[in-house]
């Protein structure tokens, strides 16, 4: 069994965006700069602030943060939202999630500025998607499990893939992206017919139900590439939507929880700065 760690991919886009800030100080430019928008004090908020600052810290790319009461309207929320699009020193805005009820999440969604969506909020990123066209800025988590394959080596033209999720923050966009490296793609969910036959004929498994455990070894062939995108926390501690312990001397690979595709995915999210930037210059 090959255990596709995270971090080694990580590293590869670590590297590139330490290069493009290099490039940045080389030639006198500003260099590539975050704002977070967060709303009150909730501690998983700032705990995930606190992270992302820690990771930007050690990368070179600036942060700028904006707190803001839990209890902010929405004209006010949209006239500091507008000051971060306009600004041409910011090049990427990340809204944290979930907002105050009072807060209109697909107006904002669609008010963020496409070139400074790192976290791919607003649905003109998600439509380049399934228009094939990758130039633009693409969702984290379905870009950090393909890229997770590619650096393991796995040539994804014809492979029959099956993705355990229908949303369109990981499976409608990921089976884009498979799409696009000429996979044959099922999208699966709850009212699928015999989930374990369909996952089983698979050569690639993609989870993403958030129930930890809940695919043992009847959901795969010694075969199986799994790709476990599930974050549950069980007995004090994270696990994912695979039995890793009963099913990692079954299948060929498998991501691990923690350490697999979430790691990759935080990088991704800070490279989308780096994205941005570029993006924003050919403007």
């Amino acid at each position: 069994m090959l255990l596709l760690k995270g971090k080694p991919v990580a590293d590869k886009i670590r590297e590139n965006i330490l290069s493009a800030v290099e490039d940045c100080k080389a030639k006198g430019l500003d260099l590539p700069k975050l704002a977070i928008m967060r709303a009150g004090e909730e501690p998983d908020d700032i705990a995930y602030e606190n992270r992302i600052i820690k990771n930007c810290d050690s990368l070179g790319i600036e942060v700028k943060t904006v707190v803001v009461n839990r209890d902010i309207d929405m004209d006010e929320f949209m006239d500091i939202l507008s000051e971060l699009n306009q600004d041409p020193k910011i090049h990427g805005i990340l809204v944290f999630r979930p907002l105050p009820k009072q807060l209109d999440l697909d107006v904002i969604s669609r008010a963020v500025k496409a070139v400074k969506d790192i976290d791919c909020m607003n649905p003109i990123n998600i439509q380049k998607v399934f228009e094939g066209d990758t130039s633009g800025i693409l969702p984290c988590t379905p870009e950090a499990c393909i890229e997770i394959l590619k650096y393991y080596g796995y040539d994804l033209t014809g492979k029959n893939v099956a993705i355990v999720n229908r949303s369109m923050v990981l499976g409608k966009p990921l089976s884009m992206l498979f799409l696009l490296e000429n996979s044959t793609v099922t999208i699966c969910h709850s009212k699928t017919k015999d989930l374990p036959k369909v996952t089983r004929n698979a050569d690639i498994v993609v989870t993403g139900v958030g129930r930890a455990k809940f695919f043992g070894n009847e959901y795969f062939s010694e075969q199986s590439v799994v790709v476990d995108v599930g974050i549950n926390y069980e007995d004090g501690g994270l696990c994912g939507d695979v039995d890793f312990d009963s099913v990692s001397d079954k299948v060929s690979a498998i991501t691990p929880v923690p350490g697999g595709v979430g790691t990759v995915t935080s990088m991704i999210l800070l490279n989308n700065v780096i994205k941005a930037m570029k993006l924003q210059k050919k403007g």
